[in-house]
């Protein structure tokens, strides 16, 4: 655990050393925001801000939410997302999630954030890594697909981190 933190403030620190020579998209310039709803391919018990629906064997749990963010030098958003969820005999969940967006080269956003979820009982807490592509369909909208690994940080999360799929959208203002 304390090795993939390690990993990925390296990371961090050097894209944002690196930051002075990028040639920055400009709706992801200082001083923008964004706007994200995603998908979520992958465990159905994990943190989820986006919009999901499993169904297998009679169970149905689904979830909506969305994210946002402000970008405070040219190509890094630090962000929030909140959402929420049901499943067939239990209680609705809320999922929260804060972290920092940076795009490489203006294309390529890696990310990396604290996330969670909230209900009777139940509270994993996960810490995300993510990374993509951001094909940009317009001057202001992009489509996002997407790798993510969530790491299990306490009791509740045992077992329910692990690899994921997304596509996101992504609206630039």
């Amino acid at each position: 655990m304390k090795k993939i933190l390690v990993t990925a403030t390296f990371i961090l620190g050097a894209l944002f050393a690196s930051n002075a020579q990028s040639t920055s998209n400009p709706a992801l310039s200082e001083g923008s925001w964004l706007v994200e709803a995603n998908t979520n391919f992958g465990r159905a018990h994990r943190s989820n801000t986006g919009f999901s629906l499993n169904t297998s064997d009679d169970y149905t749990e689904w979830n909506v939410g969305f994210e946002g963010g402000y970008f405070i030098i040219d190509d890094l958003a630090l962000k929030a997302g909140l959402g929420y969820g049901d499943a067939d005999g239990a209680d609705g969940r809320f999922s929260y999630k804060l972290g920092a967006k940076y795009y490489i080269e203006s294309q390529f956003p890696v990310q990396i954030d604290l996330n969670g979820v909230s209900s009777d009982n139940f509270s994993p807490l996960f810490v995300g890594l993510q990374g993509g592509y951001a094909w940009f369909v317009a001057d202001n909208v992009a489509l996002e697909p997407g790798v993510r690994y969530d790491v299990d940080i306490n009791d509740d999360a045992d077992n329910l981190g692990g690899l994921g799929l997304s596509v996101g959208f992504a609206i630039y203002f």
